[in-house]
């Protein structure tokens, strides 16, 4: 299924590694406006994975990406998730670099007050694709001026 976009799709190559369940569905979007695909646990073992409460631990998806330049994955926490369990993921966003050719692997991390248990195949977290602009430092004795200024962490009134 593909997202609802004008944008044409960017291919993306994928390799599944060795340990590499032929069972499990290759990350795809559940319904036509999902912004990420789900990635899913592939245990080496095809055991499954518990996190007692404030454990945490990197779960293998069993695959690598060949990402094109200037394009990024952000590995995001699944919402059902951290509601009902209150697990996420630990460096949410975590960014998979175009250049990286090892295997995605998921930080997640349980906050919740009881463990949680994934098995082999179970969805664990959510992959999106973005844009990515490097920066070029250009130093400046000045920087203009706007209205908010040097205001932050809550300056603005806003929460």
């Amino acid at each position: 299924m593909r997202i609802s976009t004008a944008l044409p799709p960017i291919e993306v190559r994928i390799r599944k590694l060795p340990h590499y369940d032929p069972a499990l569905a290759l990350p795809a979007y559940e319904t036509r406006g999902a912004a990420g695909m789900d990635l899913r646990l592939c245990a080496e073992d095809r055991g499954s994975v518990t996190l007692a409460p404030g454990a945490r631990a990197m779960l293998p998806t069993g695959l690598a990406l060949a990402l094109p330049d200037g394009v990024e994955a952000q590995v995001r926490p699944r919402s059902g998730l951290a509601a009902r369990h209150g697990v996420t993921v630990l460096n949410a966003p975590g960014t998979i670099d175009c250049d990286y050719r090892g295997e995605v692997k998921v930080i997640l991390v349980n906050h919740g007050d009881a463990p949680v248990t994934f098995a082999h195949g179970d969805r664990i977290a959510q992959m999106v694709f973005a844009s990515c602009l490097q920066a070029a430092w250009v130093e400046a004795e000045e920087l203009d001026e706007t209205r908010r200024g040097i205001g932050g962490f809550g300056s603005t009134g806003q929460g």
